[in-house]
Formats: C-alpha cells, structure tokens, sequence
C-alpha cells in the first residue's frame, strides 16, 4: 500500500515538525509508545511532557522509557491533559513543537476510562497559546464506541471553526473501511 496508514502518518507529521532539542508533549500516554517515539526524536537535549490519568498508563510508559533508556528529559503527569498549561514549567511555553493525543480508552485496560472532548479541546486550546508558530498537534481519534462517537462529533465541530489565519487544520481517514477505524485530525499552529 502506497498510502500511509493512520499511525505511521501520524508519526510522519510529527517528525516533519520536530527536531532534536524541541519540547514535546504526549496529551495521553497510555502504554508509552508515543512517548518512547517522542523521546527519540527531540533526543538526549529535547524535552517530553506526558499525561494520563491512569497510574497504570504512567506505570507501563516509565517501564518503556526505561527499558530504552530515555527517561532522561521525560516528565510523566498523573493528571488529565486539561491541565498542560499549569504543569509544564513556564520557561517552556511558547517552545512547544508537537503533541500527540490517541483519543478513546487505554488498550487492555478499564474502558469506561475515556477521554472526553471538554478537555481534549481545553488541552488544544492550551496548546495553540504555548507552542510555536509550525507546531503541530495531532489528533487520533478512536471513534468505534459510544463516547468515542460523541468526542469525534464535537472534537470535529471545534476544529472545522478554528480561524484559518491562525491554524491549518486537515482530516485524514479511510473512508471505506469496516468498524469505524481510527482518523486523524491534525491542528499545525501558523
């Protein structure tokens, strides 16, 4: 296949916005695969921030960094991503270059933990006043349950209303796939 899936796009644009040295966030951990994938790219002098607000997933993402040995330059928050702008030091807004959110419940895990459009945009919303002009958010967005659903539909509305002078905003999904597969929102800051 010639088209990039969802998750190795999703890796795509964040490795065509951020450069080693850069501070990164990953809004929702969960088994710390983006984290390890975020650590590598912004390297030994870059920072991570990741949230969650599962021990669990802090848990699973600290044992992944370590067995890399990238915990160095990493942050774990036990806490929801609506509180970015609280917890990352203040000397780093404005340095922000990526963030990361996979939208849904933790794989494996309680899923009736999810996460819920109020505070996936209030985290966006941080976001776009702390990072710098090119940053990029991206979005992947797990859809196929009940509050998925209801999170896709309002995540969908707040971003199709986002002022183009102050951000690019593009979808892309897999129209023709079977049980509601995951997408991809992506928010570039101008």
């Amino acid at each position: 296949m010639k088209m990039e899936r969802i998750l190795p796009f999703a890796k795509s644009l964040l490795e065509k916005a951020v450069l080693p040295g850069d501070v990164v966030i990953d809004a929702t951990v969960g088994n710390g695969h983006d984290t390890v994938f975020l650590a590598e790219l912004v390297g030994e002098t870059g920072k991570v921030y990741g949230f969650d607000v599962q021990q669990e997933a802090i848990g699973a993402t600290r044992d992944r960094l370590t067995e890399h040995g990238l915990l160095k330059g990493v942050t774990l928050f036990h806490a929801g991503h609506e509180q970015l702008s609280e917890r990352i030091p203040i000397d780093d807004h404005g340095k922000i270059r990526g963030a990361i959110f996979n939208l849904g419940y933790l794989p494996g895990s309680d899923k009736t933990i999810v996460t819920r459009a109020e505070t996936t945009i209030a985290a966006i919303e941080q976001l776009m006043e702390m990072m710098t002009s090119e940053g990029i958010i991206v979005l992947v967005i797990y859809h196929g349950h009940v509050e998925g659903a209801v999170e896709r539909d309002l995540l969908l509305r707040y971003c199709q209303q986002l002022d183009q002078k102050k951000a690019h905003v593009l979808q892309y999904q897999f129209i023709n796939q079977q049980n509601t597969p995951p997408f991809i929102v992506a928010i570039e800051k101008r």
